[in-house]
């Protein structure tokens, strides 16, 4: 039976302060070491008693000075601690280009109508995970008339892992890079204890994806403050007009449109709460917990899952800079070429990386390039990819993705493969491929050895690196941060999306969208429904 609280509870706010600068005395370091004395000059004896005196005021004077001066450098520091509005100064002014601002909460909470009703969430975990959550989220939206506010993107190499709803909107508030922008700008070795450990970044959803193109959707709101006082402050709603769901673990709610045929929880989802139902809700903000996972949402409804489908396809990134480095990239690939996403940096993933990296090896080989089994076995001895002497078991691609790929091996005359070409009858094994991975330096690292001995002209994304070069006058105008870092992996999803035939990584969610949208969208085919 479905059910959700019936009652508001009111959302925690959480007013944090960042840090504070303590104020240090000057070093205690011996005088004499900073300034040491010259050989007295001799005078006469009649003056002898003036040369302490003399000396202690000299001393005075250097120490009263010494102090002013730090006092101020520390005023100085302080006062601009917290200053949003600092310059900005770039390298290459007349270059660079922002990324869009979010729109955040612009128009006075008068111009949001009386009648008008909101949906929230609360993002964690990678770029991915996010990624779902704002797809589940604007479905939702539509399916109870709610606009929803839409809290940026982290991207970065350190996620906020999932922790219970109270827990994340606190970690949420944390996280937040109000006031340290300066931190962009630092260079050299003094770093101030606030701007250490920033290595992410917020970006507003409206600038990766084209949300613009889901036509009939309620509107969306996109946040530039991820913390729950902030939404409350600017709706200025009383508490008996908010409802928060509270999750207590990452599986706690899901939303179902149908009574009937309902699917087995299978253990995942504690409660189902049913969506019509939801929708009747009379508060004004509804504010939900975690909102990831494929399967969060189970539709069963033809409209619905069409609504979900075309919000689906519009998760597509839509970035000028991105799409434009890619087709560039595709077009040094020769344009037509094999392509391979190895998750092997981190969790899971890199504790089975010998298995995950086995599974694609004999994707590419037995399933797409159509050698045999005991031909696969020989070539996964003769070039190390693996010391088991069994074949792989059962190595399968999604479904849309096999298509069918030229078995010839060819080199385009402007490629430089790095090994030297198989042949014949090997040379289907020449074919271009390009190995999409989170692993740094691949080219080099000795995961990759067996690889690069089975296929000649592989390529990493590293091997563009003039290309890669015009995301650097990319600039986040929210916290000024340089954008490459960040893009990359985005870009390494978009080059391998246009390969003509992609062999994944089992379990994930980034080989998924991978897959199922960004490969299917390119290549002019349906999205995978899933969930």
């Amino acid at each position: 039976m479905s059910r959700f609280p019936a009652k508001a509870c009111d959302s925690p706010s959480i007013t944090m302060e960042k840090g504070r600068y303590r104020m240090r005395a000057p070093s205690a370091i011996p005088l004499d070491s900073l300034y040491p004395l010259k050989q007295p000059v001799r005078r006469p004896a009649s003056r002898k008693r003036d040369g302490p005196s003399s000396l202690l005021a000299a001393l005075v004077v250097l120490l009263a000075l010494a102090c002013l001066a730090s006092f101020g450098f520390a005023y100085y520091l302080f006062t601009t601690r917290w200053d949003p509005a600092m310059p900005h100064k770039l390298h290459h002014p007349d270059e660079s280009v922002q990324v869009i601002p979010f729109d955040s909460f612009k128009a006075s909470p008068r111009e949001y109508h009386t009648s008008e009703k909101f949906l929230s969430y609360l993002p964690h975990s990678g770029f991915h995970n996010q990624r779902i959550a704002l797809e589940n989220a604007i479905v939702l939206g539509a399916l109870t008339n709610r606009t929803v506010l839409v809290p940026p993107i982290r991207l970065g190499s350190k996620p906020l892992r999932y922790v219970n709803s109270d827990s994340l909107r606190h970690d949420l508030v944390l996280a937040g890079k109000t006031g340290l922008r300066h931190c962009s700008r630092l260079r050299g070795h003094f770093i101030p204890p606030e701007c250490l450990d920033l290595h992410y970044t917020h970006v507003s959803p409206a600038w990766l994806f084209n949300l613009t193109a889901i036509e009939g959707f309620p509107p969306l709101v996109y946040l530039d403050d991820l913390s729950g006082h902030s939404i409350h402050h600017h709706l200025q709603l009383p508490t008996s007009e908010i409802l928060t769901l509270r999750d207590l673990t990452p599986y706690h709610y899901r939303f179902i449109d149908t009574t009937s045929n309902t699917a087995p929880f299978r253990n995942k989802y504690t409660e189902s709460i049913y969506i019509p139902t939801f929708a009747r809700s009379p508060h004004r903000l509804i504010e939900i917990g975690t909102l990831f996972g494929s399967s969060r949402l189970r539709l069963r409804d033809q409209n619905n899952k069409r609504m979900r489908t075309q919000v689906r396809r519009s998760m597509d990134f839509s970035s000028p800079e991105l799409v434009e480095t890619a087709d560039a990239i595709k077009t040094g690939l020769g344009g037509h070429y094999l392509g391979a996403h190895i998750r092997l940096g981190d969790g899971s993933f890199r504790a089975n990386g010998e298995t995950n990296l086995r599974q694609v090896w004999w994707k590419l080989v037995h399933e797409i390039l159509q050698f045999n089994i005991s031909e696969a076995l020989y070539f996964e001895r003769a070039f190390r990819v693996s010391s088991s002497t069994e074949p792989f078991e059962k190595p399968t691609l999604v479904a849309n993705t096999s298509r069918h790929f030229p078995l010839s091996g060819f080199s385009p005359s402007n490629l430089r493969c790095r090994g030297h070409l198989h042949p014949a009858p090997l040379d289907r094994l020449n074919n271009v491929l390009f190995i999409s991975t989170d692993l740094k330096n691949p080219a080099t690292d000795p995961s990759f050895t067996g690889f690069l001995h089975t296929f000649p002209c592989a390529f990493f994304l590293s091997d563009f690196s003039v290309l890669l070069r015009r995301l650097d006058r990319l600039r986040n105008e929210y916290d000024g941060a340089i954008m490459t870092s960040f893009l990359l992996p985005l870009l390494d999803a978009l080059v391998v999306s246009r390969a003509a035939v992609i062999a994944g990584t089992e379990g994930s969610t980034f080989s998924r969208f991978i897959q199922d949208v960004l490969w299917t969208k390119h290549h002019g085919l349906d999205v995978v429904e899933r969930g």
